[in-house]
């Protein structure tokens, strides 16, 4: 039992890593000589600054945030810093407060408009809220002039941005895009530990008596791969692309429990072997909920049409290069290790038991754990 409590406090980092990152949601749109923004921030993270849960009960009421409402609009706005042609805009708070849900939970809605010394052409955008408590935490920015938008992501390592709203497309930012994608597989911990679950096993052959012993060439192994990753793939851009065109919705809580669900059976499975030489099928199948799941961050930018096409697209790209860098660096190694103890029985059993362990944290959260709500 001992040897047990000090692996999972080992592990127990690992499961604080698998949750959404803490995002807020800011809309700048050009309108005549000035500016009009929305922002969007979790009542989770407003209520780790500003404590707006009064009766500690886990729940913040509606006259609890809307006592607190000038608290909220000073501490947000306090965090923005807007100037136009090189001269600052006064950001003034504006309509009733709100709230709105996202995938992730509830949001305070904070309506502003920016008042600048001329028409904006030329925009300079300094970001901080939350980078002193979360450095995790991103900025998700949409500018929008015309019908036309851009969307960009704000970190504590790139809190500026420099935006000419003449011309805004959707392309212009393509790149970027695919680097969310990229940076998205390698901060979706559950993501990663289900892709090397299923990856684990495609250097070794299970002999009828149960033994795992190494295949003897590359190309067998880099074929099973192939076969995994593909079946992977094409699962989750198909439901990638359907949840954020909104063909089909699924409640967050049953996606990331069955998310976690998967990444236990994909792991026992290398333990208490039950779908034998068809891991594709597995993939696929199980491919399908991460779609959803890789679909939460894109939802919630409440993206027009055509800007949704290319990030769409600009991201899904990031994500297959992200799993691609991730394989290269991974079978390599297994091929040179798999004929060891040290593989067949510390990485393939005991690193299976490990995320096995480690998803059924995950789990527990995320199908019994209750987050901030608002009544």
């Amino acid at each position: 039992m001992s040897r047990l409590a000090s692996l999972f406090l080992l592990l127990a980092p690992l499961a604080a890593l698998a949750h959404k990152p803490s995002d807020s949601y800011l809309h700048l749109t050009r309108e005549g000589g000035g500016l009009t923004g929305r922002w969007d921030v979790a009542l989770k993270d407003l209520d780790e600054v500003l404590s707006l849960d009064a009766q500690g009960d886990g729940t913040i009421t509606w006259g609890e945030l809307r006592a607190r409402q000038a608290d909220v609009t000073s501490y947000v706005l306090g965090r923005l810093a807007l100037s136009a042609e090189g001269a600052s805009c006064r950001l003034e708070a504006g309509g009733a407060p709100r709230v709105v849900r996202h995938s992730d939970g509830t949001y305070a809605v904070v309506d502003f408009v920016a008042h600048c010394p001329s028409a904006p052409t030329l925009l300079d955008i300094n970001y901080s809220l939350l980078f002193d408590r979360d450095p995790q935490h991103r900025g998700i920015l949409r500018v929008a002039s015309g019908g036309a938008s851009e969307t960009l992501v704000l970190s504590a390592s790139h809190h500026e941005a420099h935006v000419s709203l003449e011309g805004l497309s959707p392309w212009r930012r393509f790149g970027e895009v695919v680097v969310e994608g990229v940076k998205h597989i390698f901060a979706g911990l559950d993501h990663l530990l289900f892709l090397f679950a299923l990856l684990l096993p495609s250097v070794l052959r299970r002999e009828a008596d149960g033994r795992w012993v190494p295949v003897l060439r590359f190309g067998p192994a880099v074929r099973d791969v192939v076969k995994v990753v593909s079946a992977f793939t094409v699962a989750h851009s198909l439901t990638l692309s359907a949840a954020v065109l909104g063909f089909v919705s699924l409640p967050s809580r049953f996606v990331e429990s069955a998310i976690a669900a998967s990444v236990i059976a994909a792991a026992l499975n290398n333990v208490f072997p039950v779908v034998r030489g068809t891991r594709w099928v597995a993939a696929l199948a199980l491919g399908l909920l991460h779609g959803f799941g890789f679909a939460s961050t894109l939802v919630d930018l409440e993206l027009p049409t055509g800007s949704l096409a290319v990030t769409l697209v600009g991201f899904n790209v990031g994500v297959e290069l992200g799993q691609l860098a991730c394989v290269a660096a991974f079978l390599p190694l297994a091929f040179a290790l798999r004929g060891s103890l040290l593989y067949r029985r510390a990485l393939l059993v005991g690193g299976s038991a490990a995320i096995a362990l480690v998803a059924c944290v995950w789990f527990a959260e995320r199908a019994f754990g209750v987050g901030m709500s608002i009544t």
